[in-house]
């Protein structure tokens, strides 16, 4: 949007709110509860050259530090009790240090603003940078607010003087949201107070801001707000005259009075109907074709916010239910990479955390609870209970392909099978993804004729004179190709980044929730899960024990070797549906890295490759339904009574095997990072398998480093 603005002798092009002054690059990442060191290192390190537009980082602002209800939970950065800047990620020097060293590298920071609200109702106490607030007395004199800068009670229809009636704009605008108390953004005082706020971040060098909330206030509040606040600073490489970017948090899925209609004209509105959309595209691709529905009421394009998921979503709260994350990393990855193909919308992608089971956990931390530093692994991946999505290769290559397409037409020669989906985008590029298995097929592309680099395999193909391409698709976790002018598949070069300055501490690191002590004699019951989408006719298995570069002395007999741990596997069930795990767990008494013991069972002939696992479900009317499975499907699983005194200091090692492929074996792993989970932590050595402790539940994913540990209870 471009605004005219005159006034006396002199007019001025004013940029509008939709712009997000990241010349041409159109992909922002929600790192969510970042440090702000980490985050300036990663601007440095990686973002800047593999393509970012940005980052939105968490709030900012003081906000509530909460211990009674749950212990630091991710939530209390939505509790604002002043606009100072100290938070949990960080104070104003290192919050200042970290704007200016992104902009440097032209990575921009957007600032979650929480704006709607204070802290609830029932808290007092200090925030997170000292300030006493007294939340029942609506005192907040860190601002100062006090209760006549909150929504007055005769305002509110409803009779708790809560939200609870999403039909009536009054009762959503003007009502308590879950307790947390409604600033009054109609009085000249508030919206100076916002404005003030948005103004100290705007000066330090913020691109813009993701509003909390933003159906909960008055578009004209809001607007009032956004009107006061400055443009950019030039000083920090902006271009005069460009307004902030606004991204404002309106959750519409036709399902109140509050449309994103309403909030045209200023800025970017989130589009909560693509995270459905997106997440039934990728259960059945027939689907993806209507990802953008204008029948539905969605954003127009130029409007739109899209994403996968969010903080908030991932977690099962607002704008939640049909909804894919980075639990479920194959369907995540065609989902984000399917998003960063189609030319609808402005582009948001999440960078998570783990946090296992527990939706209020905070951030991975030390044993003061304060946030840990984020690790990268020797992969060029995170660890540490940090899950990193924006460094997965097949969602930061299409970044590079999203921006290439920044003036591209709508899709075309689009191709839809049920398990393959392709399309054009104009003639400047071109992408192709499937579903299962692989695919060894030619696709028209509308491009001009050459030889063009598959931005994510690094596989050259040649577009032939009638701009048909042949395309094969091999890799089956990354099942993704795109070719587009101008694009190749480059890694980010290694770039030293600026050090994080020395801190001394006397905590060490773990990751979020208690470390349980470790069974290190005796015999119990042992889980493995193992997340892996299979084609028909695979089955999964595991072998492990210990590697013999941790114990020496390893041999080839299974029933003598000092590497393996003695195992009893338990049934998981005696339906159909496990008839082949239960053969095969027939004499199946070490966990070893051999194969098939001689005396196991065998499955219609077929020898098993190791310890089995069975494919299970977290839904009930499954066949496959395993209660310890709260993850989704496709969770493999095997039950066991291991010998803990066997193990390294209570844990053990595990690789999964793969049937009816090239090679089999999983890949190397690198879990130096630790395990999330009530019972997760860091094993006293690393190794190139999965890393799980005796005793307790362990959920690893296929090929990757990410584990989660937890207790039975």
């Amino acid at each position: 949007v471009v605004v005219v603005l005159s006034g006396g002798a002199r007019s001025q092009v004013v940029v509008g709110y939709d712009n997000p002054a990241c010349h041409g690059k159109t992909v922002i990442i929600e790192i969510f509860e970042w440090k702000w060191t980490d985050v300036a290192l990663e601007c440095e390190r990686f973002l800047a050259q593999a393509g970012y537009c940005g980052v939105q980082i968490s709030p900012p602002n003081e906000h509530a530090v909460i211990t009674a209800d749950y212990p630091y939970p991710w939530w209390q950065r939505y509790q604002p009790i002043s606009y100072k800047l100290v938070s949990r990620s960080g104070n104003e020097e290192e919050f200042i240090d970290m704007v200016h060293r992104c902009n440097a590298v032209g990575v921009r920071i957007f600032a979650d603003a929480v704006v709607n609200h204070m802290a609830g109702l029932g808290r007092e106490g200090v925030g997170s940078g000292g300030t006493p607030f007294n939340s029942d007395n609506l005192d907040f004199p860190g601002v100062p607010y006090t209760a006549d800068d909150f929504t007055p009670r005769e305002l509110c229809p409803s009779g708790d003087g809560g939200v609870n009636d999403y039909s009536d704009p009054y009762n959503v605008r003007n009502c308590y949201l879950v307790g947390l108390t409604d600033l009054y953004g109609a009085t000249d005082y508030v919206r100076q107070s916002v404005a003030g706020y948005f103004n100290k971040l705007v000066d330090i060098g913020v691109a813009g801001f993701r509003v909390d909330a933003a159906k909960h206030m008055w578009p004209e509040d809001l607007q009032a707000m956004m009107d006061l606040t400055h443009d950019l600073n030039t000083d920090q490489g902006f271009p005069a005259n460009t307004r902030p970017f606004f991204m404002l948090e309106v959750i519409d899925r036709n399902d109140g009075a509050v449309t994103v209609q309403e909030y045209y004209g200023m800025g970017r509105v989130t589009e909560f109907r693509y995270n459905q959309k997106i997440a039934w595209g990728i259960q059945n691709f027939d689907q993806l074709n209507g990802v953008y529905d204008p029948g539905w009421g969605m954003a127009d394009p130029g409007n739109a916010l899209v994403f996968v998921d969010n903080h908030d979503n991932q977690r099962g709260h607002g704008g939640a239910g049909d909804t894919l994350t980075f639990k479920w990393p194959k369907d995540y990855r065609l989902g984000v990479a399917f998003t960063l193909a189609q030319p609808y919308g402005f582009t948001r992608i999440m960078s998570s955390y783990d946090f296992g089971d527990d939706s209020d956990a905070g951030p991975p931390h030390l044993t003061d609870y304060s946030t840990a530093s984020v690790v990268i692994t020797g992969d060029n991946q995170c660890g540490g209970g940090w899950v990193c999505e924006h460094r997965w290769p097949s969602i930061y290559k299409m970044a590079r392909f999203r921006n290439a397409m920044v003036t591209s037409d709508w899709w075309d020669n689009y191709y839809c099978d049920g398990n393959v989906v392709a399309f054009s985008r104009g003639s400047r590029g071109f992408f192709a993804m499937v579903k299962a298995g692989t695919v060894d097929q030619t696709f028209q592309t509308g491009m001009p004729a050459g030889t063009y680099e598959d931005v994510v395999s690094c596989q050259s193909v040649t577009v032939n004179s009638d701009g048909t391409v042949h395309v094969s698709i091999t890799n089956e976790e990354e099942p993704v190709f795109a070719i587009c002018v101008d694009c190749d598949c480059s890694e980010p070069p290694v770039v030293t980044a600026t050090p994080e300055p020395d801190r001394t501490t006397t905590t060490t690191t773990t990751t979020q929730g208690p470390t349980e002590p470790s069974y290190t004699d005796g015999i119990h019951r042992t889980v493995i899960f193992i997340h892996k989408q299979t084609n028909d006719g695979q089955d999964l298995f595991v072998r492990g024990g210990i590697d013999g570069s941790r114990r020496p002395g390893c041999s080839q007999d299974a029933e003598t070797d000092p590497c393996a741990i003695d195992i009893t596997t338990n049934s998981l069930g005696t339906t159909t549906h496990y008839d082949k795990y239960n053969s095969w767990r027939e004499g199946d008494t070490r966990l070893d890295w051999m194969g098939a013991q001689v005396s196991q069972g065998t499955y219609g002939g077929q020898a098993a490759s190791g310890t089995p696992l069975a494919w299970t479900s977290s839904t009930p009317s499954n066949p496959g339904y395993q209660q310890l499975n709260t993850y989704g499907d496709h969770y493999w699983m095997v039950d066991v009574d291991m010998d803990c005194s066997q193990t390294e200091d209570g844990w053990f090692e595990v690789k999964a095997f793969l049937t009816n492929t090239d090679n089999g074996w999983e890949g190397d792993i690198s879990q130096s990072g630790g395990c999330s989970g009530t019972g997760g932590g860091r094993a006293p050595y690393t190794t190139n398998n999965h890393l799980g402790r005796c005793g307790y539940v362990n959920v690893f994913t296929f090929d990757s480093p990410a584990c989660t540990v937890n207790d039975f209870t």
